[in-house]
């Protein structure tokens, strides 16, 4: 920057403050659209990556039929960033078609609807569906408890996801969240109690316990307020690596309300 006002003179030097201003606002406006757009590939990627592992009942998607994603909510560049990142692809021998949608009613035509963070009254867009064969995912606070089944997190500068396992059953969707290695496979999880479940969170299988081929299930006690939050989790046993991994899982859980606190059981296989 200093060459520059050397070269221009006196006068570029009174001038460089507007220039640098502006300099930066485009350096900001650049480096704030690539970061968009790397964000965006890798929620798409996700987005793939959900379809190929969830099966839908034939009557909703059939031998030869395209798959449909929708998107609600959200801009433009996503749409666009989503379809060239998945042009060409398909999912078990289905073509896929991206779609912005621009109303809840055009819900009903999706295999895959993708709430973008913008979207308001989500609950409401959900439940006025009312019918099976579409996998809601999400990427807000509060979107398994409205419903949702697997969102999106942003946690320590990388794109996780949790699954409410309950929704997808009630909605008769099979979601394989497996790597294909028996290591890695998708931890069973057996309530032990009759307080219905809300939102089940499937937890993560560690790496490092995986790395050791460490296997094993995990026995926990939930104690739930009457409001179906969950206030504590203690572990009865089970291996720490694993329980870790079970307990933070837990805590995300969310049954339904009932008048007083109760003390719910909860078993978590890894490998098993």
């Amino acid at each position: 920057m200093w060459t520059l006002q050397k070269k221009a003179g006196i006068h570029a030097r009174r001038a460089a403050p507007l220039g640098v201003s502006m300099l930066v606002v485009m350096l900001s406006s650049l480096a704030f659209a690539q970061q968009n757009a790397g964000e965006y590939q890798v929620k798409a990627a996700y987005l793939y990556k959900f379809a190929k592992m969830t099966q839908w009942p034939e009557a909703d998607l059939g031998p030869g039929a395209g798959m449909i994603i929708g998107v609600l909510g959200g801009d433009e560049e996503f749409v666009r960033v989503l379809r060239r990142t998945l042009s060409g692809k398909e999912v078990n021998g289905h073509a896929l078609e991206i779609r912005h949608l621009r109303s809840p009613d055009q819900m009903k035509f999706c295999h895959v609807v993708f709430f973008r963070r913008s979207e308001s009254d989500i609950r409401t867009s959900i439940q006025s569906l009312g019918r099976c064969g579409v996998l809601f995912v999400g990427e807000s606070k509060d979107f398994l408890g409205d419903g949702g089944m697997i969102n999106l997190v942003s946690q320590d500068e990388r794109i996780t996801y949790e699954v409410n396992s309950a929704a997808l059953e009630s909605a008769h969707l099979r979601f394989e969240d497996s790597s294909g290695t028996a290591e890695n496979e998708s931890p069973g999880i057996q309530p032990e109690s009759h307080r219905t479940i809300l939102v089940r969170v499937t937890p993560e299988y560690p790496t490092i316990a995986a790395s050791m081929n460490l296997k094993g299930a995990v026995q926990l006690q939930a104690t739930v307020r009457a409001d179906g939050s969950v206030e504590h989790v203690t572990v009865l046993g089970g291996h720490p690596l694993l329980a870790q991994a079970a307990a933070e899982a837990l805590m995300r859980w969310r049954y339904a309300p009932e008048a007083t606190e109760t003390t719910e059981l909860v078993r978590i296989s890894f490998g098993e």
